[in-house]
């Protein structure tokens, strides 16, 4: 008997986003309360501790998110642009999703690790001000979640038309 499986990896990967999302703004909240020295466009602060585990934590979760979906999604490819255009409206879907999780993860997973690595240094930094990185990482969590979904339901769709 074939069980589906799709709805608990859509929630599953949903979960974990949002929880990475959650990990990364509270990771900022937790950078802010430190204190810090402002001096014009450096800024001198001591580094957070609390901040870079959650800040490690949310990427990690956001990568595993991302690896889960794309490894039971499968692989739903186009050698060409006429092949792309010639594919089905779930296949070109999965392409699209495909290449919006990608460049989402992208973006998200360098603001996390960013603003981690600013908070993993032994001694006070000086430098320009780096406000905002694990915010924007951890809102960008939410966004990756929604389009890796909509990847995994369209490439699981055009795995079954393909099956027909």
């Amino acid at each position: 008997m074939v069980r589906n499986f799709g709805f608990l990896v859509c929630i599953v990967v949903i979960v974990m986003d949002v929880v990475a999302g959650i990990l990364g703004i509270q990771a900022e909240i937790a950078q802010n309360k430190v204190k810090d020295l402002k001096m014009w466009v450096l800024v001198c602060r001591d580094p957070s501790y609390q901040a870079f585990k959650l800040g490690l934590s949310a990427s990690i979760l956001l990568a595993l998110a991302h690896a889960i979906a794309h490894f039971l999604g499968g692989c739903i490819c186009t050698k060409s642009i006429e092949q792309y255009k010639r594919a089905t409206s779930n296949r070109q879907l999965a392409m699209a999703f495909l290449v919006l999780s990608w460049i989402v993860l992208g973006v998200a997973f360098s603001m996390l690790i960013i603003g981690t690595l600013a908070n993993s240094r032994s001694r006070e930094s000086c430098g320009i001000s780096n406000h905002r990185f694990l915010s924007i990482g951890g809102i960008l969590c939410f966004i990756h979640g929604l389009f890796t979904v909509a990847y995994y339901v369209s490439a699981t769709a055009t795995r079954r038309e393909e099956c027909k």
